[in-house]
Parts: structure tokens; C-alpha cells; sequence
């Protein structure tokens, strides 16, 4: 067996020194044909699932006295109806209504591009540049007969559209829709979770590959290339990827001051894929070279705060007594209080799916309780201004017997992929 190096390579094997994105001299990276795709079997979201969606959010619309609810471009729009459409100011949108086949409404010039990621039956009616696209909408309400009824306004829509609509339905009673799409859309179906297993699988192999090969010298942009790099070839769309080092690992999403890999410094990553537009989100905390007593303590601090969230996620809880189950933990060890610093700055964590931040959060004063199928973020980070930050993050979704992760938690500042 041969000897290997930390970065992979067999001990005395000739290696081409090469420039990093930085200008750092270092060895050339070894081929990423090693890396096999984990996404090529993932399973896209079918017409049968998307229709099982809409006829929940019918049944939520009936229980809450809703006709219909107005969705634009955007990943509401994708998780009821399919269509992969960006917003401008010309408006695509969709029309649940409470019975039958939802409305898509877009520009006449734009309905064959529309249509190409269509995933169920509509209605399609198109509108051309010299008319109102909301009289459309204002139309399809009247002829199904539900003008009369409160109209559900998904929370991202914009106000020139609720607006428009208001005008062209005078005394229309307009309501939020988030009891119907937060409803269901919160709730993840095995079909979501297995697509957000594969992005976090993605993930953690990214995370396996670029680890031995940081740097002494290296800039966060040439880890994040490394990471992003190995991303692609493991199957997944990069998302993000965030690199903190020393000082500036304090501040949880990023610092302008100048950043380098060197001895005793902590290398704070925060990444995250696609896979079929689900989302996943893994953060990672080690320290290149040698870490010191404060270093790991922390380090220990927020593996235990992580343990106690995820401890607390259980069926029934509201949300926001996870984030206090951490606050109270750190505030014994002499962080905080509350919010600030030294200590836990931010929530302890996010719902996450089509959307890398999505409702609701595990933030103090939540009163959502955890359900079946409900996904989020675990990352209750601690920051030291001045010093460093430590982050492990990880999500989980919620089972009917509790918590289950996508990714395992490491358990060593030593060990920082487990």
C-alpha cells in the first residue's frame, strides 16, 4: 500500500506545481474523474405529485374560506404547477382555484417557453404587450364564479400585482395565502425528501473531497472553486459557497478583510447544492494545522448546542422553543444573553426545500408547531468578534417519531466530516 499525503497524493509521486486562483504556487489537483455522479438517479417530481399538491391546497383553501390563491413566478409557482419561469415585469402567474384545474397566465410571446416546463393540466391565457395581464386573471375568476370569494395572495407577489388585481376586481377581498401555500408546501412528501437527501449526499462528498486539499496561502475564493468544482461533478447545481477564515469567521455570513489559509486559523464553510431544485445546506467548521484549547472548546460548545436542538425538535413543539432550548444552553456556559455577542447571533435554524431559507424558523417567540414532514436547518454557530466563529450546521426532517438528519454531525474538531 502506498504511502498517501494529507492532499491524497502517494508520498514521492512527482507533482506539477501550479498557480491558485490567488497567485499561491501549489500542486495541481488531482483529476475529479475519481468523483461519480450521485444525482443521476434522482427521480424528478411527477404530474401525480404535483396534482396531490394541488388538491391539498384546495382542501386548505375550502377549510379557510379561500376561492383561490395567486401565485407568481417563482418557486411557489414551480412546486404547484411546474413552470420554471423568471420574474420581470411582465407577469406570468398561476390561479388555484378551490375546484378544478388551475390558470396560467404569461405574455402571448413567451406561452411555448412557458409551456415547456408545464407539469400538469391548466389553462392557459396569454396576454399581449398593449393589455393588462390582472384583467386576465380578474376574467378567470369571474367565470369560474369566485370574484365573490376572498382571493389568497402568495406572500412573495408583487404589490403592482395585487394592486392591478384590487383594480380589476373592485371590493374583492384580498387575503394572505400563506395558510394554504405555507400549508402545504411545509410538509415535505418522500418524493421532496429523497431529492433533498441526494443534494445533501452531494454535498458531504464535496466536502470529503476539497477538505485535504486546503491550503496553506489559499483565498476563500479558491476553496469555494475546489468545492464548487467537485459539486458539479458529483451531480449537484452549486448554491452557494461561503468560506470564513480567522477573524472573519465571526461575522456568519462573510467579512470584505483580507482572508489567507495559515497555521492555527479556523476555516468556517458554508455550502449548499441543488439536486432537481432542492436545496441542501451543510456548514463546517476545522482549523488548519494545529487547533488551540479555545479553539476546540468552542468547537465542543457548538457540537453539544447543535445535540440540544436537535434534541428538542420533537413532534408538537413549537419551533421557537428549539432556538430557546440552544439560547439557554449557551447562556449557562456565559454567552449571550439573547442575541448577543460573544455568543449566538443569529436563529438557530431555517426551514429549507425549493428554497434555501423557507418557513418557518426556528427562532425564539415561533409558535409553529413541528410537523410531519417539516425540514430545517440546525446551525446554532457561536462568534467571537475579534477572534473566530465556529458553525456546524446540518438539516433534518421531521419524522412522526421525531428528528431524523440528512447529514450526521461530526463529532471532533479533529474529525471535522465525521
Amino acid at each position: 500500500m502506498k504511502m498517501l499525503t494529507r492532499r491524497g497524493f502517494a508520498a514521492g509521486a512527482a507533482v506539477l506545481p501550479v498557480l491558485s486562483a490567488s497567485g499561491v504556487l501549489r500542486a495541481a489537483e488531482p483529476d475529479l474523474g475519481g468523483l461519480r455522479n450521485l444525482a443521476s438517479g434522482a427521480t424528478p417530481i411527477g404530474p401525480d405529485e404535483r396534482r396531490a399538491r394541488i388538491a391539498r391546497a384546495q382542501a386548505l383553501m375550502k377549510a379557510h374560506g379561500i376561492g383561490a390563491v395567486l401565485i407568481e413566478s417563482g418557486s411557489s409557482l414551480v412546486y404547484f404547477t411546474g413552470v420554471m419561469w423568471f420574474r420581470s415585469e411582465r407577469l406570468t402567474a398561476a390561479i388555484l382555484p378551490v375546484e378544478g384545474e388551475p390558470c396560467i397566465v404569461t405574455p402571448f410571446f413567451e406561452e411555448p417557453s412557458v409551456r415547456q416546463t408545464l407539469g400538469v393540466a391548466a389553462d392557459v391565457r396569454v396576454w399581449q404587450e398593449d393589455e393588462d395581464p390582472l384583467k386576465l386573471v380578474a376574467g378567470f375568476l369571474r367565470e369560474r364564479k369566485l370574484d365573490a370569494r376572498p382571493i389568497g395572495i402568495e406572500e412573495t407577489v408583487r404589490y403592482f400585482a395585487v394592486d392591478g388585481l384590487a383594480r380589476a376586481l373592485p371590493g374583492a377581498k384580498i387575503v394572505s395565502a400563506n395558510p394554504v401555500v405555507r400549508g402545504v408546501r411545509m410538509r415535505k412528501t418522500a418524493p421532496e425528501i429523497a431529492l433533498m437527501q441526494t443534494a445533501t449526499d452531494v454535498t458531504i462528498a464535496a466536502y470529503r473531497w476539497t477538505w485535504p486539499r486546503v491550503e496553506k496561502g489559499m483565498k476563500p475564493a479558491d476553496i469555494a472553486a475546489l468545492m464548487n468544482a467537485a459539486t458539479r461533478h458529483l451531480g449537484g447545481a452549486p448554491e452557494f459557497a461561503l468560506v470564513l477564515i480567522g477573524p472573519a469567521a465571526a461575522y456568519p455570513h462573510g467579512s470584505r478583510d483580507p482572508q489567507v489559509v495559515a497555521d492555527g486559523q479556523i476555516v468556517l464553510m458554508d455550502c449548499g447544492c441543488t439536486v432537481q431544485g432542492y436545496q441542501s445546506d451543510v456548514s463546517r467548521t476545522f482549523v488548519f494545522g494545529s487547533a488551540s484549547a479555545e479553539q476546540r472548546m468552542v468547537w465542543d460548545q457548538v457540537r453539544a448546542g447543535q445535540a440540544k436542538a436537535f434534541a428538542a425538535a420533537q413532534i408538537g413543539t413549537p419551533a421557537g422553543a428549539v432556538d430557546d432550548a440552544v439560547r439557554g444552553f449557551y447562556a449557562s456556559l456565559g454567552y449571550g444573553p439573547g442575541y448577543r455577542l460573544p455568543g449566538l447571533s443569529h436563529r438557530t435554524g431555517h426551514g429549507i426545500g425549493l428554497d434555501g431559507h423557507e418557513p418557518v424558523n426556528l427562532v425564539h417567540g415561533e409558535t409553529m408547531r413541528l410537523a410531519e414532514g417539516m425540514c430545517f436547518s440546525d446551525e446554532p454557530g457561536l462568534y467571537l468578534p475579534g477572534k473566530f466563529g465556529v458553525r456546524l450546521e446540518d438539516c433534518f426532517h421531521m419524522t412522526a417519531t421525531g428528528p431524523k438528519w440528512f447529514s450526521v454531525p461530526p463529532i471532533s474538531i479533529d474529525a471535522p466530516l465525521g
